[in-house]
């Protein structure tokens, strides 16, 4: 479906007040930096930063790239024939080879993480964050599976997934503060995705394998 013009100025003005924001937190911390400022640097009104952002964390961390069904929605949308453990490797995998901002992958990243790791009230946010992912993968898992009430096994290999993932970002987060090049640190990513998956074990890697045939083409 073709974006519509009202789609992509919606789209460029989201992302206009983003970049703005994260400039002015960079450069002041994101404690010291009110909404109004963000708005005034951004050129339109506070209420349409509310339009756009319901929180100030949002303004850093939105929602739909900081979604705590990020695992979850990995794992639904997987193609037939591959477990769960697999797809979120293999997701992962191809994020770190596109340099994918959400990994914070990208030039400058670092100052951004700085000022992240800052702010409580953003270090509290990525914590919550990574718990509901895990919780909303157990509840995936479960429902897919047909697991019973009782059964700890979706909730076991959802902490495991949920562990490597929170490890993943940490490696980033370490590397990038140490001031490594993206090319740098996607690489000792990629190494440290196979080591994961070595460590995982068949148990978990051959949990919740889709049904169904993969795809030939």
């Amino acid at each position: 479906m073709t974006e519509g013009l009202r789609e992509r100025k919606k789209r460029q003005t989201r992302r206009r007040i983003s970049e703005v924001a994260t400039g002015l937190f960079v450069e002041r911390g994101f404690e010291h930096v009110t909404i109004a400022e963000v708005a005034e640097a951004a050129e339109v009104s506070v209420n349409t930063v509310y339009n756009y952002f319901q929180a100030k964390e949002d303004l850093v961390l939105p929602p739909e790239e900081a979604s705590p069904r990020r695992l979850a929605d990995i794992v639904r949308h997987r193609p037939p024939g591959e477990s769960a453990a697999r797809a979120v490797l293999a997701h992962l995998r191809d994020e770190v080879h596109r340099r994918d901002r959400k990994l914070g992958l990208t030039e400058g990243f670092g100052r951004v993480f700085e000022m992240m790791r800052a702010a409580p009230t953003l270090t509290a946010r990525l914590g919550d964050l990574g718990q509901q992912m895990t919780d909303a993968l157990a509840v995936e898992l479960a429902e897919e599976t047909g697991a019973a009430p009782d059964d700890p096994l979706p909730r076991v290999v959802a902490f495991q997934l949920g562990c490597f993932h929170s490890l993943i970002y940490g490696e980033i987060g370490k590397r990038t503060a140490a001031g490594e090049s993206p090319e740098a640190i996607a690489e000792a990513v990629l190494e440290l995705l196979d080591v994961v998956e070595d460590l995982l074990g068949e148990r978990v890697l051959t949990y919740a394998v889709r049904e169904g045939r993969p795809s030939s083409g």
